[in-house]
């Protein structure tokens, strides 16, 4: 229901998203293209597991993930203003966590990351990183990202200004 909100929102709108995925392995871009009229909206994605990749593709900081490793607020930060910028969105969403079954990065299972970035009235950089301590074993913790990082897009969308006009 709230990818359904969110996709009906941005199409009325204007504005466009992409989602950055670690942990949640391209299911929030699966929940929001399961929604019809999804392609008004959805701009595209980059599934970044692998710790280089976020690095080489989204430009996350190389001495940020040596230093701390993938799981932190910083990277997700990153992560969302990075995708927007490698498909050109209005909106950019990340996840970077810990789904289990072992603890990563001196983070335990569960913990996660998720980010909202765009860009003010201004140009400026804007964004929204929550920590999230999730229960429940792998599945249930990389569906409950999905749902989290959809409900921060929702809350965040007040926060975006309108796309100007094309000429």
């Amino acid at each position: 229901m709230a990818a359904s909100e969110l996709v009906a929102r941005m199409v009325a709108r204007g504005l466009t998203v992409a989602c950055a995925e670690s942990l949640t392995g391209g299911l929030v871009s699966a929940e929001l293209t399961a929604v019809p009229g999804a392609s008004a909206v959805v701009r595209g994605g980059v599934v970044s597991y692998a710790t280089e990749v976020k690095a080489r593709v989204l430009g996350v900081d190389d001495f940020l993930l040596r230093s701390g490793g993938a799981v932190q607020a910083q990277v997700a930060r990153e992560m969302a203003h990075g995708v927007r910028r490698v498909v050109g969105s209005d909106l950019g969403l990340a996840t970077t966590g810990v789904a289990g079954p072992e603890p990563q990065d001196g983070q335990p299972v569960g913990r996660v990351f998720i980010a909202a970035g765009w860009s003010g009235a201004d140009g400026s950089p804007r964004d929204e990183v929550r920590m999230l301590d999730l229960p429940g074993d792998r599945a249930t913790i990389r569906a409950a990202t999905v749902e989290e990082v959809v409900m921060l897009a929702l809350t965040v969308l007040r926060d975006l200004p309108d796309p100007s006009p094309q000429d």
